[in-house]
């Protein structure tokens, strides 16, 4: 891809060009055109953090209309602009590690002029992306892959021999995950050159656990200390810089016992790195010295830098966590937009584990990083002692689950459906091979929305459908979902899956009773005829909706909510296959390898039926960022577009 260079006309007051940089900074607008590096290589320190401030506020602003990650990109800002004055994009190579904390990126390389439209549906995405910008080095969506994906790029340049820099950026959350060590064990062991930037901000979505967490803190605290020594601390009224009593003076009690400064950054000496820091991450010009050095240096190198997530933005800075991914907000209050009492179906997960849990002392709840983002917050401050948050570590999390599970316990491991294909491998070698009752709780299933392809879970139903000893489940509305929160508790011969959408609820009342259900039945939902529509999980309310749609126009239709993927209800399904003239089946995954080709399967080997079947679903390829609604009207998952298809289908085949 060609990289895009515009004419600058950042230095400008009401449309007259100003002679010099002395005049007055907070009457320029650095940012009220297209921004390419080469740009940020001309401005001064006061200009640049000028610039620093215009960015957290157009990022402020769009998040708050768009939804997005934005305590991460706040964080990142001076880091982004020293990278970006120092090395020479696109040619050296920047890697974001996960990359939702792209966005001040993707405001200084030329896209200022369509970030308004971030994370909106055929608008720039939300993470890097190859395709939108040659900018953009990698595309990212997971964490623990810079180092791996740079360290790959700088081998390469060495073959080549060429000689441009390889910069991968990760957080402190992310450098506890498997994929990451492995990486920066190979990377010492190689000695090529390779710059890691350690954006150390202790905020990851979850508090972050470990021996690494352990030992980077050891260093924050060697980092505050160093800043004390040199009373580099706030001034009060009177300008004063005495170390006041409480919280800090506990610190500095604390950090005289602990630190070992000539031990600073041995671990990352012992596996191959120089090591630099910690320093300032919000400090530009210390960066851009930090920088310079790196450049300088053979290698490996690690810069460990110390951030404050939210930077910039009060709300967020209290609160990154509720600020890391989020709707729209008012952004002069910091409020989210609360329209709707319905739960979510990740709260009414995570409330009915906890009931469950109540008369059941052997159930554990087990999460990789996202304790809030599964909805267990509550079980964990019930049960304390029966919750684990593993870190970024779902292979981990799941063979962990296993061990569990063999010495009796009943571990419910909640992950989203994105982010569990990672542990393939754990599940079915770990699992499945050895029948462990292990209750896989799949959050984010089917199309999850402006995060994109790296994001929705598409694959879930495919890849698990394959493993022999496993249950699928998914359940038509929240009411149901507790109640087959029941069943997978009760399942103790084997594994289970639960999967299920992101977003809320349909407004169903509750139960008051859990109740269990065969496994595998399926419920007629409305009983027709002519054909008969097999539905999975979020796709059955709009098969009802289609159903009537379709009595409109003369099409009888019986649907079915098929709540069991696998195994399938193989009585009702036969018997409806030998009743219906067609058979549809819709679900919000890939059609490849999904519920459908189950039936399809299934029906095939009896060789005993004459019903024609369809499939509605995802196609083959990757689907794009956009809210739910466009997607799933894009893509047909909607009452109008079954109806429509099925109508279709229907005309096509008679």
């Amino acid at each position: 891809m060609e990289v895009r260079r515009r004419p600058w006309t950042g230095l400008r007051n009401a449309g007259h060009d100003l002679p010099e940089y002395g005049k007055e900074v907070a009457k320029m607008t650095l940012l009220n055109k297209n921004l390419f590096p080469e740009h940020i290589k001309e401005l001064d320190q006061e200009h640049l953090t000028q610039l620093a401030s215009e960015i957290r506020e157009t990022i402020i602003r769009t998040v708050s209309r768009n939804g997005g990650h934005l305590a991460s990109s706040l964080g990142v800002v001076e880091i982004t602009l020293a990278l970006h004055r120092v090395f020479d994009a696109p040619t050296d190579k920047i890697v974001w590690d996960v990359g939702h904390q792209c966005y001040p990126h993707k405001l200084v390389t030329g896209r200022f002029d369509r970030f308004d439209t971030l994370r909106q549906f055929e608008g720039i995405s939300g993470f890097p992306k190859t395709s939108e910008s040659p900018y953009d080095a990698f595309d990212t969506g997971h964490s623990g892959t810079s180092i791996s994906a740079a360290l790959g790029m700088a081998i390469e340049r060495d073959l080549s021999g060429l000689s441009h820099k390889v910069i991968a950026v990760i957080g402190d959350g992310s450098l506890t995950n498997g994929m990451a060590l492995e990486a920066m064990n190979h990377a010492g062991f190689m000695g090529t050159d390779l710059i890691v930037v350690l954006n150390d901000n202790e905020k990851s979505i979850s508090k972050n656990v470990g021996a690494y967490s352990r030992y980077l803190n050891r260093l924050r605290m060697e980092f505050l200390y160093r800043m004390n020594r040199k009373k580099n601390l706030p001034s009060d009224e009177k300008g004063s810089r005495k170390l006041s009593t409480g919280l800090l003076a506990q610190f500095m009690q604390r950090a005289r016992h602990v630190l070992t400064p000539s031990r600073t950054g041995a671990v990352f000496e012992e596996l191959g790195f120089k090591y630099l820091g910690p320093i300032d991450g919000h400090d530009i010009a210390a960066l851009c010295d930090a920088f310079e050095s790196a450049k300088r240096l053979k290698g490996p190198i690690l810069i460990h830098l110390a951030t404050s997530k939210g930077k910039g933005y009060r709300f967020a800075e209290e609160d990154p966590v509720g600020f890391h991914g989020i709707g729209s907000f008012n952004h002069t209050n910091g409020k989210i937009d609360q329209t709707s009492a319905i739960p979510t179906y990740t709260s009414v997960f995570g409330e009915t584990l906890v009931r469950l849990a109540r008369n059941d002392a052997r159930i554990v709840a087990i999460t990789a990083a996202m304790k809030d983002g599964t909805g267990l917050s509550l079980f964990k401050e019930r049960y304390p002692s029966r919750f684990f948050d593993v870190g970024i570590a779902e292979e981990h999390a799941v063979t962990f689950a296993a061990g569990l599970a063999k010495s009796g316990a009943k571990p419910f491991v909640a992950i989203y459906s994105t982010f569990l294909q990672r542990a393939y491998d754990q599940i079915l070698h770990d699992v499945c091979l050895q029948n462990l009752p292990v209750k896989f709780i799949i959050d984010r299933s089917g199309i999850v929305g402006e995060d994109g392809p790296t994001h929705h879970g598409a694959f879930d139903l495919s890849y698990l459908r394959s493993m022999p000893n496993m249950v699928i489940m998914a359940p038509k509305d929240e009411n149901e979902l507790q109640h087959l929160l029941r069943v997978a508790l009760e399942h103790e011969n084997g594994p289970i899956a639960l999967r299920f959408s992101r977003g809320k609820g349909l407004g169903i009342p509750l139960d008051d009773e859990l109740k269990s259900v065969r496994v595998p039945s399926w419920e007629i939902v409305r009983q027709g005829r002519d054909i008969a529509i097999l539905a999975v999980g979020s796709s059955v309310h709009p098969s009802v909706q289609a159903a009537s749609l379709l009595e409109e126009s003369g099409i009888n239709a019986t649907v079915i909510n098929a709540r069991f993927v696998k195994p399938l209800d193989e009585e009702l399904m036969q018997s409806i296959a030998e009743s219906h003239k067609y058979i549809i089946t819709v679900e919000e995954n890939a059609l490849k390898g999904g519920f459908g080709s189950g039936v399809l399967e299934s029906l095939s080997d009896r060789l005993r039926f004459d019903a024609r079947v369809a499939r509605i679903g995802l196609p083959d390829r990757f689907i794009e960022h956009g809210s739910q609604g466009v997607l799933r009207q894009m893509y047909g998952l909607t009452a109008e577009k079954i109806a429509a298809t099925v109508t279709k289908i229907v005309h096509e085949k008679e």
